[in-house]
């Protein structure tokens, strides 16, 4: 066997090192990830292995934080491994990662509902890869702010962990400080949005599966518009999903559409989505423009332009991702007299896009994952919340 095992550091939780085991059949690929994430002072590579059956077999010894799972192993593969590890260490966090073939973001979204937290789509060719930066900073930063979100929740007293990974928060939280700070809310929407706007990233297409089960009733009244950050071929997948549990269909969307009420349109991997006007009516436009945010599609185009189009009466919904993409956005959004929600930090898998909409003052409210489709549907009955 091919291992590399360290033993568990002894540095305590405060500032200590994020502890990673790479799981590739691929000798090169292993090769790549080492590399980069011992250039990392605050990465530890705790092990090296080519196959699943590895990784269950060293995990109590390697004992890491996270795991990156290749897809398509010999011997045991990663959806075939995924429960095995989480069995020995239900709080682990793992990331699937594979090449981009539709059976691949297939069994990587799979891994998303069976307790997976994110997946790493990797470059078509090994070559491709040791020359991606995009590839290794997207790498990186989902190590480093998915294994530090690991650590600090551990080390708040009296967190437990929840055997219902999929849909739900991981740990039942306290608040952060980020949280204990004052976040100003503004006035919610005194009449009903005639559009809803949602942008997300890490952790969303387990946010968007809970709540878009839940508003159909929203979906027939109004177009539902979403940028979630995934690459060509997963956002097809997700698409299908999403429409099984909604019930309605959710369309990767198309440059020209139309978007009308009971439409529910998914910005493509690869390009970004805005709303624009052909003869009155509102459509669908699509372009591989530059990168934003590091992204493409990006949530601010969606947000900025949705603004323009509905004004005051858009709602613009910002889940868990990293980053401050559709920052921006909300910015536009609430200039035109739109309104903003977002979704809280416990729920989020990483608190970066809602915690940066939220701490701009720019919300007129900040709710837990499992609230979220309930007021959305007060708020388009008129309700008051």
């Amino acid at each position: 066997m091919n291992l590399d095992i360290a033993t568990p550091s002894s540095v305590s939780t405060r500032g200590r090192r994020i502890r990673v085991m790479v799981v590739d059949d691929a000798i090169v690929v292993r090769g790549l990830f080492t590399r980069w994430l011992e250039a990392e002072p605050d990465l530890e590579l705790v092990a090296s292995l080519r196959s699943g059956r590895e990784a269950v077999a060293e995990l109590k010894r390697a004992d890491p934080d996270v795991v990156l799972l290749d897809v398509a192993m010999p011997d045991l593969d990663g959806i075939a491994a995924l429960p095995l590890l989480l069995a020995q260490k239900p709080d682990l966090t793992v990331i699937m990662a594979s090449t981009l073939t539709r059976r691949n973001a297939e069994i990587s979204l799979k891994a998303l509902s069976l307790g997976a937290t994110d997946y790493l789509p990797k470059p078509t060719s090994k070559h491709n890869a040791a020359g991606s930066a995009d590839f290794r900073r997207e790498l990186i930063d989902k190590v480093r702010h998915l294994g530090q979100r690991r650590i600090r929740l551990r080390a708040v007293p009296g967190n437990v962990y929840e055997a219902k990974p999929t849909l739900q928060p991981r740990f039942k939280a306290t608040p952060t400080d980020a949280e204990r700070q004052h976040v100003s809310l503004r006035p919610m929407p005194p009449a009903p949005p005639r559009a809803l706007v949602i942008g997300s990233s890490t952790g969303g297409p387990q946010a968007l599966s809970l709540i878009l089960a839940q508003i159909s009733e929203i979906i027939d009244a109004v177009p539902v518009l979403i940028t979630q950050h995934m690459p060509p071929t997963f956002t097809s997948i997700l698409a299908e999903q999403l429409t099984r549990l909604a019930n309605r269909p959710v369309h990767e969307a198309k440059d020209g559409d139309a978007v009308v009420a009971g439409g529910v349109y998914l910005a493509p991997g690869g390009q970004h989505m805005r709303i624009t006007r052909r003869d009155g009516v509102p459509v669908i436009a699509l372009d591989d423009s530059a990168l934003i945010n590091f992204c493409r599609p990006a949530v601010d185009p969606l947000f900025s332009s949705a603004a323009a189009i509905w004004g005051n009466r858009l709602l613009a919904l910002v889940l868990t991702g990293m980053g401050h993409d559709g920052l921006a956005g909300a910015k536009a959004v609430v200039a035109a007299g739109g309104h903003v929600m977002a979704q809280d930090e416990p729920t989020s898998v990483v608190w970066g896009m809602p915690g940066q909409v939220a701490m701009a003052g720019l919300c007129s409210a900040v709710v837990p994952l499992p609230e979220i489709a309930p007021r959305l549907m007060r708020l388009f009955a008129r309700e008051r919340v």
